[in-house]
């Protein structure tokens, strides 16, 4: 069963941006904040200054489908915000990369269910 839902509203974003707790990685930063509830928020931002639409979109849809794959593995009650990093090409998006850089940071932010 899917435990997440999308935030969509800007008033959403800056919430957990401005609450939240950072993580850096290598490609992606991510905020995590608490909700008290039983279901998972999840959001993704990347600038328009990186590229077009087509690319965002694209990074987005890799972002969304790496979370999805590990998405049972990771504890519910969350506010959390994938943020792509300006530093890095939009062009390195590769879904490697970004799943162990995922997987790093929601190890280092302890969202991990043991077992």
């Amino acid at each position: 069963m899917k435990k997440t839902k999308m935030l969509k509203k800007n008033y959403e974003f800056k919430n957990v941006l401005n609450k939240g707790k950072y993580y850096s990685g290598k490609y992606i930063a991510i905020f995590v904040k608490k909700n008290n509830k039983n279901i998972n928020f999840l959001g993704i931002a990347i600038s328009s200054k990186l590229g077009k639409a087509v690319k965002r979109n694209y990074v987005k849809r890799i972002i969304r489908e790496n979370y999805k794959q590990i998405e049972e593995h990771i504890s519910t009650g969350y506010d959390i915000v994938f943020i792509w990093k300006k530093q890095q090409e939009i062009g390195q998006a590769c879904y490697d990369y970004v799943k162990k850089d995922i997987q790093k940071l929601f190890k280092d932010a302890k969202l991990f269910l043991e077992g």
